[in-house]
């Protein structure tokens, strides 16, 4: 087995633990807002912001790490207040 593989079953597993403890604090009410958004959200920020951190901030290493384009790389830098 790969080792993304084995990192994406954990992270999946935190994923699953981290929504269960969610809709518990929700007790059965509706979430407030778009949960798909702020899912990606709480993930994307500490994902960029590590992979800048693995890379020594060479944004187009961490774009290609990424497996985005850089641009892209620097509208999510500037959506999350990544500098």
């Amino acid at each position: 087995m790969s080792d993304c593989a084995i990192n994406e079953n954990e992270m999946a597993r935190y994923v699953r633990l981290a929504l269960t403890e969610y809709f518990g604090d929700l007790d059965g009410e509706q979430p407030g807002c778009g949960l798909y958004d702020m899912v990606m959200n709480c993930v994307e920020k500490p994902l960029v912001e590590m992979v800048l951190q693995q890379v020594g901030g060479n944004q187009s290493r961490a774009a290609e790490m990424l497996g985005i384009n850089r641009n892209t790389l620097r509208k999510k830098m500037s959506q999350h207040g990544i500098e």
